[in-house]
């Protein structure tokens, strides 16, 4: 079973009101993204784009956390029957599908890690999985922007550890991948893209 738009779009609301913060607006980007970019591509629905997208991070509900959003989102999409959201909720984080390519802080117990791990090195990811990690690096709450601000922002938080070049030029080949079946630059598909990116 999949999440409509609505039940998304109330599921980010009320986990806003949870955990308020940038976030919520990064994920609507997001989800705007995932929704342009699915129209251009034979084979994906829109409307499950824009959905998985809301809600890759709807784990932030819980509180301000590292990996641990990731498992939190998994449980509360698995919760409804929701399966490939509540995938997305990890995969996201994984273009690498390696635990070890994490960028973050496993803030959960070592069982929850092994979950994870276990997870991540079983799932079988297909072209939603992919659209969200790549919108995800499309993404800044005050909109879109290019991949390259997006791995700056991301550096600044977390610094440049060994796994962080080999996960951009994972994004970079999963934008290849998507702008060869759409025919077009996939920037063309996100407004205000450049000027966001040049704040």
């Amino acid at each position: 079973m999949d999440p409509t738009r609505q039940f998304a779009e109330q599921a980010l609301a009320w986990a806003g009101t949870r955990n308020p913060g940038p976030w919520t607006d990064h994920s609507r980007y997001v989800a705007a993204a995932c929704e342009n970019i699915a129209r251009r591509c034979p084979g994906l629905d829109p409307d499950r784009a824009y959905a998985y997208g809301l809600l890759h991070d709807i784990g932030r509900h819980a509180g301000v956390t590292s990996e641990r959003h990731l498992l939190d989102g998994y449980r509360y999409c698995a919760d409804r029957g929701w399966d490939k959201a509540a995938q997305i909720c990890i995969s996201h984080a994984f273009m690498i599908p390696d635990i070890g390519t994490s960028i973050g802080v496993f803030d959960m117990p070592p069982e929850d890690k092994a979950f994870m791990a276990d997870f991540v090195k079983n799932a079988v990811y297909d072209d939603y999985d992919h659209l969200v990690q790549l919108c995800d690096a499309l993404a800044l709450p005050t909109g879109f922007c290019l991949l390259e601000k997006r791995f700056i922002d991301v550096a600044l938080r977390y610094g440049t550890p060994p796994q962080m070049v080999p996960r951009w030029k994972r994004i970079l080949e999963i934008k290849a991948m998507f702008e060869e079946r759409m025919g077009c630059c996939l920037y063309d598909l996100l407004p205000g893209v450049i000027e966001n990116s040049l704040r």
